[in-house]
């Protein structure tokens, strides 16, 4: 494993150092022991060439309680990312972010999950997909509980659509970072202007309660097929209608998503850079296809040179690799 696997996670959440993130969602529930090693191998091989701060497993809830539309895809159910990162991941032994869907466990499943977790390690707690929807922890309640094991490091979520229809994402989040939140990863970004927004009115309301603001990780994630796009938006992801078009019109779909994501990287690192803002990406892995796969693995690579590391910055990067050469890139 590399050297950066050895920072503990609260030193990457302090420290100027832009974030790379790696983020995956964990084998479907029924997939066998072997199988699911097979996955974790093939896992630990590809993080083994990135140059990875963290990695993020994703915890699943159904989700068809927010919207009467048809999902585009069957929910199903994954293994626990926390028994997956402790058994097939065991080999994985730098920094981990596993997320919890708090409303699906009760207060002593989740105070044996902190207890359980490593001396930086982290976690992401993600409340109710609906007001409606019955709960067995609360949101609050799952912070507090989080507040009795100083160990880990606590992250939030911060959702820029959200900030589009109220204007008020950047006082949740400085709630939250009251509450104890050190981070905040956003969901999937595909609209960028939407994302400037809620980092623009988070930096300034920072400044004018004179406090530092928390990092900003954003979420980029390929899409290889016009269902993919699909299940995006109904997942909640507000996809430009532009962006739409050169992605449903593409002769490669998958490819057009990458520029989209690459371009969205650069724009979103010196629209944080220029407001002072810490920050990283998390590049998203959970597609099952090895043409998807393989993608997501080079976009982190790209993305990484996007990314200071040690004494290299953005002004590193070849002049004709800043941008890409296509709508995306304007």
């Amino acid at each position: 494993m590399s050297a950066h696997a050895e920072r503990p996670f609260a030193d990457l959440v302090a420290d100027d150092r832009e974030l790379l993130l790696f983020a995956m969602t964990p084998p479907r529930a029924t997939t066998s022991a072997e199988r699911a090693q097979e996955i974790a191998d093939a896992t630990l091989t590809r993080l083994d060439g990135l140059d990875v701060d963290a990695l993020i497993l994703y915890d699943l809830d159904d989700e068809s309680d927010r919207t009467d539309d048809d999902r585009p895809f069957p929910y199903l159910e994954t293994m626990d990312p926390a028994d997956f990162l402790a058994g097939p991941l065991a080999g994985w032994d730098g920094n981990a972010i596993v997320y919890r869907c708090v409303g699906k466990y009760d207060e002593a499943q989740l105070r044996d999950f902190l207890t359980s977790r490593r001396q930086g390690d982290a976690t992401v707690f993600v409340g109710a997909s609906s007001s409606d929807k019955p709960v067995r922890t609360s949101l609050s309640r799952a912070v507090d509980l989080a507040a009795e094991h100083e160990h880990v490091t606590l992250g939030g979520v911060v959702i820029p659509e959200r900030h589009a229809r109220t204007t008020a994402e950047h006082e949740r989040l400085l709630r939250k970072q009251e509450s104890g939140a050190a981070f905040f990863v956003s969901q999937v970004v595909y609209d960028t202007g939407e994302a400037k927004n809620t980092i623009s009115d988070y930096a300034y309301a920072c400044a004018e309660r004179g406090i530092r603001p928390a990092r900003l990780i954003f979420t980029l994630s390929l899409c290889g097929s016009e269902k993919t796009l699909d299940f995006l938006e109904w997942l909640g992801v507000d996809v430009p209608r532009w962006v739409g078009n050169e992605l449903r019109r593409s002769h490669d779909t998958l490819e057009a998503s990458y520029e989209h994501c690459l371009a969205a990287a650069h724009e979103l690192a010196r629209f944080c850079r220029y407001l002072d803002v810490p920050f990283g990406f998390n590049v998203e892995s959970v597609s099952t296809r090895r043409v998807e796969i393989d993608a997501t693995v080079q976009l982190a690579r790209d993305i990484a040179r996007v990314l200071e590391r040690g004494a290299g910055n953005e002004a590193e990067v070849p002049p004709q690799e800043r941008q890409p050469q296509s709508a995306f890139g304007a």
